[in-house]
C-alpha cells in the first residue's frame, strides 16, 4: 500500500510579554493582563482555531524562549490543499485577545491586544523533511499602536504521510473497503455486517465472561419494552484472500434509560474491536474498546471515548479519544495527541496524528472516509483494526438514534423482535 502525502502545519511556542505598567496612585495593583489571553489562528481556508497563550513573566532577550509556553495548534494539510498552495505563499494571521474566549450571553467580553502575520511557503520540500517558516518574538502592533508587547510563536510543519481508506456503501450495507490515492481507488477489505442478537455468543472468547467493570452486561429479566435495546451487531473486515482480519462487535446493548427513548451517558453502549489472535480463525483477541451514548444539552450530540486495551487485561484501558458529535450535522471522530488539548495526553502512549473518520448526520448516506497514519501500521491488519473502529462509530450514530424511530431494514433482523 503506497501513502497518501499529508503535511501537518504546527504552531507551538506561543506566548505573550507585555509592556510595565506604572501603577498609578491608589490602584489595587492588578494588572490589566492578569484576564486570561488567547490567539485566534487564521490560516488559508480552514476554519479559525483558537489557543491559550500565556504570560512570559520572566526578563529574556528576544533571542531566548519563553518560560511557559501552552500546548500546540496546528492544520492538517491533505494532497489538495498542498496542490493549491505549492508556490503561492499564504499569510497566516494570530490575532491576539484578553478576555473569555466566546459569548457570555450573546455578549463578547475579549479585548484585541494586537495581530501578527506570518507568510507560509508550502513547497514540496515539506512533504519529505521538517520545515521551520517562523521561531522567535514578534512585535505584536494593534490598531493604536502601542509599543512594547511582544508575542512569541514557533511555526513549523513536519511530513504526515496518511493512508486513506473509504466505504463503497454504508457500513450496516457489507461494503467493499477501497484504498484512496489521488484518483485511483483500489479495494483492499471486504465487510460482512450482521445485526443477529446471538454473534456475541458465537464470536467472542469464553474468557470474556469476567467483568468486574461492565466490560459485558445483558439484559434479559430487566423488563425492557419492545423496541428499547439494539444488540447483538457485528462486522467483520475481510483482506482480499477472504481471511478475517478485524471486527468490531457490539458487547454492551445499546438501551434506552428509564422513561426516555434515549441511550444516556450514565449507561453506554460499547463496541469491542477484536483482531485475530492466530489460535484459530474464529478467536479473536481484544484491540480496543469503544463506548458511544447520546448526549443532551443545547445541540443534540453523539457522546463517544474509545480507549486502548492493554496485555493486562480488560480492566486496564488506556483512554485516547473522547468527543461529541453533531447528530444533526456529522462530524469527525479522531485520535490526534499531539494538536488538541487533552485530558488523556498524560496517559496515552500514543503520541501526534493516529486516525480519523468522518461520519455522516443521523439519516444521512454514509460512506466513511477513514486516514490512518503511515508510522501506525506495520501490516494491512493493522489497517483493517482501524477500519474496524471508524465502522463502530459510524453504527453508533444508528445504535444511538431515539427509540422512537425505527432503524432501516438492514437492522431488522433484531428489528422484527423488538417491535413485534
Amino acid at each position: 500500500m503506497d501513502p497518501c502525502p499529508f503535511v501537518r502545519l504546527i504552531i507551538e511556542s506561543l506566548a505573550l510579554k507585555l509592556p510595565t505598567v506604572t501603577k498609578p496612585a491608589g490602584s489595587s495593583g492588578v494588572h490589566p493582563s492578569n484576564p486570561p489571553c488567547y490567539a485566534n489562528l487564521k490560516f488559508s481556508n480552514f476554519p479559525t482555531q483558537t489557543a491559550l497563550v500565556p504570560l512570559s513573566t520572566t526578563i529574556s532577550t528576544d533571542l531566548s524562549p519563553p518560560d511557559t509556553t501552552n500546548n500546540s495548534a496546528g492544520f492538517h494539510l491533505d494532497p489538495t490543499t498542498l496542490h493549491r498552495l505549492y508556490g503561492k505563499p499564504v499569510t497566516m494571521k494570530v490575532s491576539v485577545f484578553s478576555g473569555r474566549i466566546g459569548t457570555s450571553c450573546g455578549v463578547t467580553s475579549r479585548k484585541l491586544l494586537g495581530e501578527v502575520r506570518i507568510k507560509i511557503d508550502i513547497s514540496n520540500g515539506a512533504q519529505v523533511k521538517p520545515v521551520v517558516y517562523q521561531n522567535g518574538w514578534m512585535k505584536l502592533g494593534d490598531e493604536n499602536g502601542k509599543p512594547g508587547s511582544k508575542i512569541h510563536v514557533m511555526v513549523r510543519s513536519e511530513p504526515d504521510p496518511r493512508f486513506v481508506f473509504q466505504f463503497g456503501g454504508e457500513p450496516e450495507c457489507s461494503p467493499v473497503v477501497f484504498q484512496i490515492q489521488g484518483n485511483i481507488r483500489q479495494p483492499v477489505f471486504s465487510c460482512k455486517f450482521s445485526p443477529d442478537r446471538n454473534n456475541r455468543s458465537r464470536s467472542l472468547p469464553s474468557d470474556f465472561s469476567v467483568n468486574n467493570r461492565g466490560w459485558m452486561r445483558t439484559f434479559s429479566g430487566d423488563g425492557l419494552k419492545p423496541g428499547k435495546e439494539r444488540k447483538g451487531w457485528m462486522i467483520i473486515i475481510y483482506d482480499l484472500s477472504g481471511s478475517a482480519v478485524a471486527a468490531a462487535s457490539m458487547i454492551t446493548p445499546f438501551v434506552a434509560s428509564p422513561g426516555s427513548d434515549r441511550v444516556s451517558r450514565s449507561n453506554p453502549g460499547a463496541w469491542l474491536i477484536l483482531q485475530p489472535n492466530g489460535v484459530s480463525v474464529s478467536s479473536w483477541k481484544p484491540w480496543g474498546r469503544l463506548e458511544a451514548w447520546r448526549e443532551r444539552g443545547h445541540v443534540d450530540g453523539l457522546g463517544y471515548k474509545f480507549e486502548l486495551i492493554t496485555h493486562s487485561g480488560l480492566t486496564s484501558g488506556i483512554p485516547i479519544a473522547e468527543g461529541t458529535m453533531n447528530v444533526k450535522k456529522g462530524g469527525r471522530f479522531c485520535i490526534d495527541n499531539a494538536i488538541k488539548d487533552s485530558a488523556f495526553n498524560s496517559l496515552s502512549p500514543i503520541r501526534g496524528f493516529v486516525m480519523g473518520a468522518n461520519v455522516e448526520g443521523e439519516g444521512k448516506v454514509s460512506k466513511p472516509t477513514v486516514q490512518v497514519a503511515v508510522k501506525h501500521v506495520t501490516c494491512i491488519a493493522d489497517a483493517a483494526l482501524f477500519v474496524a473502529l471508524s465502522a463502530a462509530i459510524d453504527l453508533s450514530m444508528d445504535a444511538c438514534r431515539m427509540f422512537s424511530q425505527k432503524l432501516r431494514k438492514e437492522f431488522n433482523i433484531d428489528e422484527q423482535d423488538s417491535f413485534s
